[in-house]
């Protein structure tokens, strides 16, 4: 339902299905249409005219305000001043799984799992791995501000790759209880690998974000301008609106 109103399938100001007609339609118990129906109330989405029915809201709020980046210096400026959440954690994986071209394992590592929040509304969560000599720099930064920030912030410090991976999965049990999704809901899956001067993988993260929440927004020209303003003729980009079938849908940025 939520869905529906972000894509304008019900479009500002008109009249959603009655009651029974959702419960129909959806195969589910009235009581459960109606804790939905509540639920969008409350996030502004829908409104309840007495005697003529729910319509969608004229201004819904846009509820994608995280924009997930493409480049270094808008994934520092979008998390730095998130408000974490430390997750105690008693029997933490010593070391990541690192995948080809993620890097050499460090020595030994530090798990840190949180819970990142905007507004009192969890939005993420957070599995790092980050590498013990880094940690123990900056031991209270890091289990207080996002870790990434913290490195930013360290001026002589030289990172030789960074990736950022995004797919998409959906909520299992862990992620819906801290997230506050339904079990199965649409999720963001993003992994984000740092990598030092000597090829060792001092940052590893995998982070699920909950879909209601966050936007992927990819300028597919940006390169092309790039080669143009420095004088380089670059090649026209083919195939444009073409797919392939089941391939899983995946964005990757480094």
């Amino acid at each position: 339902m939520r869905r529906r109103i972000e894509t304008e399938q019900w479009r500002p100001g008109t009249k959603i299905p009655t009651l029974v007609e959702l419960e129909r339609e959806f195969q589910v118990a009235r009581v459960t249409v109606r804790q939905a129906v509540d639920i969008l109330r409350g996030e502004g989405l829908l409104r309840a005219q007495q005697g003529r029915g729910t319509f969608a809201s004229e201004q819904s709020a846009d509820r994608h305000w995280f924009k997930l980046a493409t480049t270094w210096d808008v994934l520092i400026e979008q998390i730095r001043h998130n408000v974490l959440k430390p997750i105690k954690v008693s029997d933490p994986p010593r070391f990541p799984t690192l995948r080809e071209g993620e890097g050499e394992p460090a020595d030994k590592y530090v798990f840190l799992r949180s819970v990142q929040y905007k507004d009192s509304t969890p939005y993420g969560i957070v599995n790092l791995h980050l590498a013990n000599a880094i940690y123990r720099l900056a031991p209270s930064p890091f289990r207080e501000h996002p870790a990434l920030s913290v490195i930013a912030g360290w001026k002589d410090f030289e990172i030789q790759h960074a990736h950022q991976t995004v797919v998409i999965g959906s909520a299992d049990p862990t992620s819906s209880d801290l997230l506050e999704i339904g079990l199965g809901a649409p999720t963001a899956e993003c992994r984000c690998i740092l990598i030092d001067r000597n090829g060792v993988a001092i940052y590893v993260a995998d982070i699920v974000y909950r879909s209601d929440a966050i936007q992927l927004h990819i300028d597919l020209l940006t390169e092309k301008r790039a080669l143009a303003g420095a004088g380089v003729r670059a090649a026209p980009v083919k195939g444009a609106g073409r797919s392939r079938r089941g391939d899983r849908l995946q964005s990757h940025s480094s």
